[in-house]
């Protein structure tokens, strides 16, 4: 037997115990672990089942905490898979916020897809400290319960303030711009828009609708399981998988909403539903604060996240940024340092 051929068969012999440990946690990537990406294991319905036990599981937490969210908002998710809050603070209270925000120089971390640069800033204990307004804003009653509920998991979500900025000269289309699942299993991202958001200057877009797994998703993603790695685009491979116009008609649901709104607005969604980066005509500038939260999707619990108790939840972000700098020629590390700048420097 060639060497090298018998040494990739070891590898593999060698590695299978942890490709069946991600099988029971939020991995995704068709083209990383051959068990998720097996044609084989998913005509006999893995990945389907996977999806299956992951969504049962987010809406059996979410109805564990309930209470923590008002009945309008919790119809308005279930209805559409987001809620919007527009005018979430009193106008004076906000501009305050915002231009405390906007005047705050930070170190900053960019990372480049296509002609779209995403710039974030850590929301810090040192921030937090520095602009009580702020912590106030993350510690409302309202503001923790939507971003638990759709989360599904009572758990402190990571924090950044966020600025898209489009149209960098020379370079290609910006992949976030086609709809598309962040993962197979529900997920959160929360965007409170500190600046205007225009129709046709990038604005946050979804789905209405499609975060529920209905008959019709199921087949979709079973076929999309079933299409080599090699033969989906690279993001998809990795698990966010990309739609079409066509496809969605097809699934019996709507094309995207655009998030054209006034500053001051709130928006919670569960981003295995799809959404999109909306186009943007010209340059533009859009700064939000940013909230992520994605555990493990096959907990039967709501709790138990250390990480996100008080003392911990604002030095995450940091410890996971320089834990990714030391081993980036393994995992990579996309997101780089770029100085200290306000958040709507060009």
């Amino acid at each position: 037997m060639n060497t090298a051929v018998g040494w990739r068969k070891a590898a593999r012999w060698i590695a299978l115990p942890w490709w069946i440990v991600q099988l029971g946690t939020g991995a995704k990537s068709f083209r990383d672990n051959p068990l998720i990406g097996s044609q084989r294991l998913n005509r006999l319905g893995l990945h389907v089942a996977r999806i299956r036990v992951a969504h049962a599981m987010a809406w059996w937490r979410r109805a564990r905490l309930a209470n923590q969210v008002s009945a309008p908002d919790r119809d308005q998710f279930a209805r559409q898979g987001y809620v919007l809050v527009p005018d979430l603070l009193p106008e004076k209270e906000f501009r305050a916020l915002r231009d405390t925000l906007l005047a705050r120089t930070c170190a900053v971390r960019e990372m480049t897809q296509g002609d779209t640069v995403t710039r974030r800033i850590a929301i810090d204990a040192a921030m937090l400290r520095d602009v009580p307004a702020l912590k106030t804003l993350l510690q409302s009653p309202r503001w923790r319960g939507l971003m638990r509920y759709v989360a599904s998991y009572d758990s402190e979500p990571l924090y950044y303030i966020q600025t898209i900025l489009t149209h960098r000269a020379d370079a290609p289309a910006d992949p976030q711009t086609r709809v598309h699942a962040d993962t197979f299993h529900p997920t959160m991202k929360a965007f409170f828009f500190l600046t205007d958001v225009a129709e046709d200057e990038g604005p946050f877009s979804y789905v209405p609708g499609s975060h529920h797994l209905t008959a019709q998703r199921r087949e979709w993603e079973r076929a999309k399981s079933l299409t080599p790695a090699a033969d989906l685009e690279p993001l998809a491979a990795r698990g966010s998988l990309r739609i079409g116009d066509e496809e969605l008609r097809d699934l019996g649901l709507p094309l995207p909403v655009r998030f054209a709104v006034p500053a001051n607005t709130l928006v919670v969604a569960d981003t295995c539903g799809f959404h999109a980066r909306g186009p943007s005509v010209r340059p533009s500038v859009r700064v939000e604060i940013w909230a992520y939260s994605r555990r493990t999707p096959f907990l039967p619990w709501t709790g138990g996240d250390i990480l996100s108790t008080p003392s911990l939840a604002a030095r995450r972000v940091p410890w996971l940024w320089t834990a990714r700098d030391r081993l980036k020629r393994w995992v990579g590390q996309p997101w780089q340092y770029s100085g200290e700048k306000r958040p709507a420097d060009p």
